[in-house]
């Protein structure tokens, strides 16, 4: 086999072209069609479904749903005392 100058490395230009364009594919393609994420569950979603599911009473459901609710309205409260 001769070497003549028009192959690098071993490989034809053409295939150096297709490896340069795959790799650019791959980094390029955006991250969401690759892989799905799951969106992780809020602890009110959770609660609705251990209710639904009948793991948690009616009156625990409620007051577990009054704890989450009161932390949710401070740590807003927080976030916008700490804006001023």
């Amino acid at each position: 086999m001769m070497y003549d100058g028009y192959h690098f490395g071993g490989m034809h230009m053409v295939w150096w072209f297709l490896w340069v364009l795959f790799i650019f594919w791959v980094f390029a393609t955006p991250y969401t069609v690759r892989v799905q994420r799951k969106v992780k569950d809020t602890p009110i979603e959770i609660l609705r479904k251990r209710f639904a599911a009948g793991q948690v009473s009616k009156e625990d459901y409620q007051e577990r749903k009054t704890i989450l609710e009161n932390e949710l309205i401070n740590r807003e409260e927080t976030i916008d005392a700490s804006a001023i």
